[in-house]
């Protein structure tokens, strides 16, 4: 399968999100060919900060593979990771970051930061950017415009 068709695969990740409330970003971990592990935000339904799609994913991707190591695997995400997030591909020495949608307030692959290629750091990803990122885009978009609705609607009542 090529990048979109695994992008793909994440966005259905971060659909699953949206559905039960949480940002809709998705992950997904691919390794010989094969998806190893699967996430979504999970952070308002866990309760737990560090339940950010990648962090699922990745902890999945372990679990399934039976090691932490993950080297060789490519991480599929809908968004650019945050700082967490790179600093958890970076010690599960993922080979390949591919993400969709840039987030210049938080990313740490590139637009704020770029963890996960740094020179003082241990292990450094291949970063592929832009993938299926519109309709990531519109996604998020209608995410937040719904949720802004709803919250002008819990003002007026």
């Amino acid at each position: 399968m090529d990048h979109d068709g695994w992008m793909r695969e994440a966005l259905t990740e971060a659909r699953l999100a949206a559905t039960k409330g949480e940002i809709p970003v998705g992950a997904v971990v691919v390794w010989q060919g094969a998806i190893l592990g699967r996430g979504h935000n999970l952070k308002e339904t866990a309760g737990d900060p560090t339940a950010h799609a990648e962090i699922v994913a990745l902890r999945d991707a372990a679990v399934n593979r039976g090691v932490w190591r993950l080297t060789g695997a490519t991480l599929y995400c809908t968004l650019e990771p945050c700082v967490m997030c790179a600093g958890a591909m970076v010690n599960a020495r993922i080979e390949r970051l591919v993400y969709g949608l840039r987030d210049p307030k938080t990313g740490a692959a590139g637009s704020v930061y770029d963890i996960v290629r740094s020179p003082w750091l241990n292990h450094r990803l291949v970063v592929e950017s832009g993938v299926l990122a519109e309709e990531i885009g519109a996604l998020m978009e209608g995410y937040f415009s719904e949720l802004r609705r709803a919250r002008a609607g819990d003002k007026t009542e």
